[in-house]
């Protein structure tokens, strides 16, 4: 890894407390979107939303809230941390009420580190927000702003957002199943290094950051782009927001109809999405159908002996059997599949379908193993 390095030092106790955070942050994609938006150089993922986003802000008149926010919001180099609270992670409302009540002393020290000793050149209406006297009603006005740009360019796509992030936090749970931390952090991209017990993160600067047993906070972001973010104040809950996989969505090359034209549609699309696990709330998020839509197919799926559902914690988790994996890799023995597929595909005529489907892959992979011993 060349460049500066952000370099996070672990404890035993860190590796037990570390963890993806259970859904998306609405502060941090308000102010990483803010940066896509006035970015003179978008990303590529982000050129359709950036239109809409901008013609939004043009609808709504928020050029004033925009340009304010901008200015707390550099392209490149330190952004104030208390534009991104903990409590965001609870919603955006608990999050614009902790941004409020930030004390007076933390915001003037934290723009003091934004304008790089250099304070006059920091706009005067970002200035007052450090007044003593005017702070509250300045503050009032930031969280306006942010509430405003929020609504207008974040909320509207949230569902997909989340969507992404669901989707992004199963990858992540898989790589953590099946290769530990290590494992984990390694699929978080080419700007991480696990090199124990330190995780090396390609950063703007040089910086050492201890965990000290707080453990961290991976934060999965549709609107980070490029490398990891972290907190500048070390005192602050540690974590990495991190740009999520923006082809995770994608469907691994196959036929494209092969399985919808059993299963139907939605139930494919919900087969597919259970590869990795899923609790019922994920799989609507990550389809954008309704929880019950969701619940339905999968019983049909559980019935069908693809799926098993068991309880974890609150929720229930869905995950593919033994007999579903091999269904979706298309590599399953036909006598094990005859008795199920009836119940499940639609009609006779896609049952026998589905056998043939089955045993034709099932050759095919026989036949490709012969080859490989040979």
């Amino acid at each position: 890894m060349t460049g500066a390095v952000l370099r996070i030092h672990f404890t035993f106790d860190d590796l037990a407390l570390t963890h993806v955070a259970a859904r998306a942050d609405p502060l941090w994609e308000t102010i990483l979107g803010l940066q896509q938006l006035v970015s003179p150089r978008p990303v590529r993922p982000f050129h359709e939303w950036r239109f809409r986003a901008r013609e939004a802000v043009a609808q709504k008149t928020l050029s004033n809230q925009v340009r304010f926010l901008k200015a707390l919001v550099p392209q490149k180099g330190y952004v104030p941390d208390f534009l991104t609270p903990a409590e965001s992670t609870d919603g955006v409302e608990e999050g614009l009420s902790a941004v409020q009540g930030t004390p007076q002393l933390r915001v003037r020290r934290e723009l003091e580190l934004l304008a790089g000793g250099q304070w006059r050149r920091l706009p005067h209406v970002i200035r007052q927000l450090a007044d003593p006297d005017r702070n509250q009603r300045h503050m009032t006005e930031l969280v306006r702003a942010l509430r405003s740009v929020h609504d207008a360019v974040i909320a509207p796509d949230w569902t997909r957002l989340e969507a992404y992030v669901e989707a992004d936090r199963a990858l992540r749970a898989r790589a953590l199943r099946d290769g530990g931390v290590p494992c984990l952090f390694e699929s978080l991209g080419p700007a991480v290094r696990w090199d124990p017990p330190v995780l090396h993160v390609k950063y703007p600067i040089e910086r050492d950051q201890w965990l000290s047993g707080r453990g961290l906070r991976l934060i999965p972001s549709r609107f980070c782009s490029r490398v990891p973010i972290a907190l500048a104040d070390a005192q602050l809950r540690p974590v990495l927001v991190y740009p999520v996989n923006h082809t995770v969505r994608e469907p691994a090359a196959r036929p494209p109809d092969a399985l919808e034209g059993l299963l139907g549609r939605t139930r494919a699309k919900v087969f597919r999405a259970l590869h990795a696990g899923a609790t019922t709330t994920e799989l609507a998020l990550r389809l954008e159908v309704s929880a019950a839509a969701a619940s339905q197919h999968v019983h049909a799926l559980s019935r069908a002996g693809l799926v098993h559902s068991q309880r974890s914690g609150a929720s229930i988790l869905h995950t593919l059997t033994p007999l579903g994996t091999a269904l979706l890799a298309k590599n399953a023995h036909p006598a094990r599949l005859d008795q199920r597929i009836s119940g499940l595909a639609q009609g006779p005529g896609a049952a026998a379908w589905m056998r043939v489907m089955v045993r034709t892959q099932s050759g095919q992979a026989g036949e490709h193993t012969s080859r490989r011993q040979e």
